[in-house]
């Protein structure tokens, strides 16, 4: 049974979400659907395993310390 939800949201995001819609053929209705199907899902979804080569890099930054401002530095020495 569907039931009628109200989200408010940023008109800039609603607009975005609304041109994503048409170009990905999918109704706002089912893109959130989708989004909340896999934030709690029991079992994988189709199409949303993961590959081997991400599988493998699970955990590989555990107990890591960069922060957003390493990146930040690398990205502007990189590109200096």
């Amino acid at each position: 049974m569907n039931t009628k939800l109200t989200l408010r949201l940023d008109e800039r995001l609603i607009a975005r979400a609304k041109r994503y819609s048409k170009r990905s053929g999918k109704s706002v209705s089912q893109l959130v659907s989708d989004y909340f199907a896999l934030i709690d899902a029991d079992e994988p979804i189709p199409g949303t395993e993961l590959t081997a080569r991400v599988r493998s890099m699970i955990g590989s930054l555990k107990g890591a310390s960069t922060t957003e401002e390493d990146y930040r530095r690398h990205l502007e020495e990189k590109h200096r």
